[in-house]
C-alpha cells in the first residue's frame, strides 16, 4: 500500500492486524513509490521504455468497483466484476 492512505494510523492498525501482528515495513516511500510507478507507466504508454527497462511489466486497467444496478428489494446485481479487464 502506498501513497496517502498509508500514513493513516488506523489503516496501518488494521493492515498490521490482517497479517497477524506482523510489524508493517516503513522503509519505502509512499510517495517516492506512486511516483516510481506513475513514470513506469508513461514510459510505457509513450513507448519510451526499452524492453531492458521496462522488463516484464504489463500494463492492464481495471475497473476498481464492480458495476452494477440496483434490483427489486434493494439488492444490488453486479454486471462488470470489480478489477474486470477495460474495455469489456
Amino acid at each position: 500500500m502506498v501513497g496517502g492512505s498509508s500514513r493513516i494510523p488506523k489503516c496501518q492498525e488494521m493492515l498490521k492486524a490482517f497479517f497477524n501482528g506482523k510489524e508493517l515495513n516503513h522503509k519505502v516511500n509512499p510517495d517516492e513509490a506512486v511516483a516510481w510507478g506513475a513514470t513506469v507507466q508513461a514510459a510505457i504508454l509513450l513507448g519510451l521504455a526499452d524492453d531492458d527497462d521496462a522488463g516484464e511489466i504489463v500494463l492492464l486497467d481495471v475497473t476498481p468497483l464492480s458495476l452494477g444496478t440496483d434490483i427489486v428489494g434493494g439488492e444490488f446485481s453486479a454486471i462488470v466484476a470489480r478489477n474486470s479487464h477495460i474495455p469489456i
